[in-house]
Order: structure tokens, then C-alpha cells, then sequence
């Protein structure tokens, strides 16, 4: 079977180089950012492809009848494709999880500060020649809410908990060995001085954080999403950042990536916003394709 690497970007590249060893199985290697409309002309021909990041549209995929199995890099593959769709059309998708939980925690900590702080706001009016220095909110002895204790919201938790923050949490499933106490949803939105959205997407969490749950949340919240931006309703998140019911949003994902500079997200002073880069540490991403070959290598038998 006959593989290739889609839209191995020049980041990930030398890492590439750095974990690839002679016996891997024989992996071809498309050196680009994203593959867009092209994406059948340059799968054609191969059994397995690795995606990082690139949308894959079932419209498209379907023209490449040889491909039989997508082996995305992360877990979040449903924002990118239709897992089930492909599935019918004899397309396994395999995703990792695991690999960048720490990278992803910390990432929620650096965001859950700089939203605390303002940092990009002062950041951007010194830049432009300002000196406007902002009040913040100091985080110890404050609630943070963690929607999803998988095994980034239990990194969360520890973080937290380390900094003197109080921790709750909701889980969709029963958590026995939490390491922090379980609430409601309703309970952990009134209380939390933030809130951390850390579930996976799938069909049942797709818009979870809603203009329903978002009116129940404590007015000044703080909102961080490492997770998926399709977890939040996003036109209830932008009324409330303008209302400033959400004082500030630290977000690492979005609906539509890469997001455009006219997005309304991007206009607002009181976001924080990186370019899905949570998970990306050299330590994560060298796990992540180690894995994402070794899947390869099962595949291929």
C-alpha cells in the first residue's frame, strides 16, 4: 500500500527528518502548507494519507477511489472532514490522542493569563506608539471551570490548582478518579471566573457552549477554547465579547481555519487569538508523527 504525507508544512518538516528512520515504512512527502482543491490530483494513486490540517471534502476524496484509509494528525478530525461519510465510502480515519496534552495544557494556562492580563491589548497599543497600561484580573483564589476532564482538562486541572486556583469541572461521562469535584454544566457557568472548553467535537458537542449557556455565565468570565471553535455558538460568543458579559476570550481555534483578518474575532480588542498552535512543541509533534507512522506501518501489515 502506498503512502503519502499531504501538506507536510516547513515547520514540521525537520521534524519529519528527525524522527524518520530507515526501516519506516516508505512514505512519500508533499512539502506544503495546506492542500486545498489539488488534494485529488495529489493523492491519486495512493492507499493512506497523513493530513495535517488539510480539509478533505468528501466531494473531493471521493474522486480518489484508491485512497482507503486518512491517518490525521490530532484528534479533531471531524472539523476537518465527514468521519462518517468517508466511512461509507470505505475511507477508515484514524486520529492520535495523547501526544500534545501537556503542549495543549499549557497552552490553555498562557492564554487564560493573557486574557487575565490584556497582554495582546497592551501588546498591540504599544506597538502602536500607546501607553495605556490595564487593569487585570489576578487568577489566585478565582474559580476555573473545565468543560471536558479528558487528559488535557486534568493537565488543566493540575496547572490550575498549582497557580491557587479553586478547579471544578463537568464531564459528559463519570469521572471516579476526577482529581478535581464534578459539577453540572448550570453550576460550573455560575460559578466559574473561567472557563476552559476542553471537549472533543463530535456530533453531540458541536455548538455545546450555546446562547443559552453563554447567558448563564458569571458576567466578566474569562473564555478559553483549546479545543474546537465548533464547540461555541459563534455568533452568541461575539454578542457577548461585545457586550462585554465575556470580558476576554483567549481562542486557539475557530469555525473556518485559517481565520481571515476581517473576521469579526479578529476586530474585537478583548480576544487573544493564536493560530491553532496549542499542541505545537517540538516534544508533541515529534510524538504525534512517531505515531502517525507507526499507524502507517500497522496499516500496511
Amino acid at each position: 500500500m502506498k503512502s503519502i504525507f499531504i501538506d507536510c508544512n516547513d515547520q514540521l518538516a525537520p521534524i519529519w527528518d528527525k524522527v524518520i528512520r530507515p526501516d519506516d515504512p516508505a512514505i512519500t512527502v508533499n512539502r506544503t502548507v495546506r492542500v486545498g482543491p489539488e488534494l485529488p490530483d495529489v493523492i491519486a494513486g495512493y492507499d493512506i494519507a497523513l493530513d495535517d490540517h488539510s480539509y478533505m471534502p468528501t466531494e473531493l476524496v471521493a474522486q480518489c477511489p484508491q485512497l482507503k484509509h486518512i491517518v490525521f494528525l490530532g484528534t479533531g478530525a471531524a472539523s476537518y472532514m465527514n468521519v462518517a461519510e468517508l466511512a461509507a465510502r470505505g475511507v477508515t480515519v484514524h486520529t492520535i490522542k495523547g501526544y500534545g496534552d501537556i503542549a495543549v495544557a499549557e497552552h490553555t494556562i498562557a492564554l487564560m493569563f493573557a486574557a487575565a492580563r490584556d497582554v495582546a491589548c497592551m501588546d498591540r497599543a504599544m506597538r502602536g506608539g500607546a501607553w495605556t497600561p490595564q487593569e487585570g484580573m489576578q487568577l489566585f483564589g478565582k474559580t476555573l471551570g473545565i468543560i471536558g476532564l479528558g487528559g488535557i482538562g486534568r493537565e488543566v486541572a493540575r496547572m490550575a490548582k498549582g497557580l491557587g486556583m479553586e478547579v471544578i469541572a463537568f464531564n459528559r461521562t463519570p469521572q471516579p478518579d476526577a482529581p478535581c469535584p464534578l459539577v453540572d454544566i448550570d453550576t460550573l457557568l455560575a460559578r466559574a471566573d473561567v472557563v476552559s472548553l476542553n471537549l472533543v467535537l463530535n456530533d453531540d458537542t458541536r455548538g455545546f457552549l450555546d446562547a443559552k449557556r453563554i447567558a448563564r455565565m458569571k458576567p466578566g468570565v474569562l473564555l478559553v477554547n483549546t479545543a474546537r471553535g465548533a464547540l461555541a455558538d459563534e455568533a452568541a460568543l461575539i454578542a457577548a465579547l461585545k457586550s462585554g458579559h465575556i470580558r476576554h476570550a483567549g481562542l486557539d481555534v475557530f469555525h473556518t481555519e485559517p481565520l481571515k483578518a476581517d473576521h469579526p474575532l479578529a476586530q474585537l480588542p478583548n480576544v487573544t487569538l493564536t493560530a491553532h498552535a496549542a499542541f505545537r512543541t517540538l516534544e508533541a509533534s515529534m510524538t504525534l508523527l512517531r505515531r502517525a507512522i507507526e499507524i502507517v506501518r500497522k496499516i500496511q501489515g
